[in-house]
């Protein structure tokens, strides 16, 4: 599959550890962290979303995922604030409520869809818009991003495993077998 870039930098390792600050599925002390950099905007990241979701059933609690915002905003004009009002419903526990229903219904992003959609998993739509035109999570966006951007993060989706950069394919076989590799390892 494809994704979207922004430029080319060489990719590593990341430079912010996978800790209590991401939002995460699973447990964080699993064998296998998984960790995507992604953009709600972002077609590439449409199609990925329903292969984690299989990966992280397939797997269960030996895997960890952690989603962290990197919103292309030359190309995505939505995805700043959609990636703002996700980490708004996370302050009040409802991260990956908004998250999936930003994926699910990723092609109408503007402010009147998030106010829709933040009623729609229980939370005051007014008070989310407040929230993102006054840039109440924008720092915290912006650390994912940075974090990033200084992991060698280009376009998004963008996959760690365990730390490393993931190269590969995120069709579910090779993701799949690249995190059972991973997980099977034994520790030296």
């Amino acid at each position: 599959m494809k994704s979207e870039t922004i430029s080319k930098v060489p990719r590593s390792k990341l430079v912010l550890p996978v800790a209590g600050r991401d939002h995460i599925r699973g447990r964080i002390h699993a064998p296998v962290s998984l960790v995507e950099y992604g953009d709600y905007e972002c077609p590439y990241c449409g199609e990925a979303y329903p292969i984690i979701k299989a990966v992280q059933k397939e797997l269960g609690q030996n895997l960890c995922f952690a989603f962290r915002n990197f919103p292309l905003i030359n190309s995505h004009p939505h995805a700043e604030h959609a990636a703002e009002a996700a980490e708004i419903a996370g302050a009040y526990g409802r991260f990956w409520e908004m998250h999936d229903v930003l994926f699910e219904r990723q092609k109408a992003l503007d402010d009147e869809n998030l106010a829709e959609y933040a009623a729609a998993i229980g939370l005051d739509p007014e008070r989310l818009i407040a929230d993102v035109e006054s840039g109440a999570q924008i720092e915290r966006v912006k650390e994912d991003y940075q974090s990033g951007t200084r992991a060698g993060v280009h376009g998004t989706p963008s996959f760690f495993i365990n730390g490393v950069f993931y190269e590969g394919d995120y069709e579910f076989v090779p993701l799949l077998n690249a995190l059972t590799a991973v997980g099977t390892r034994p520790e030296h």
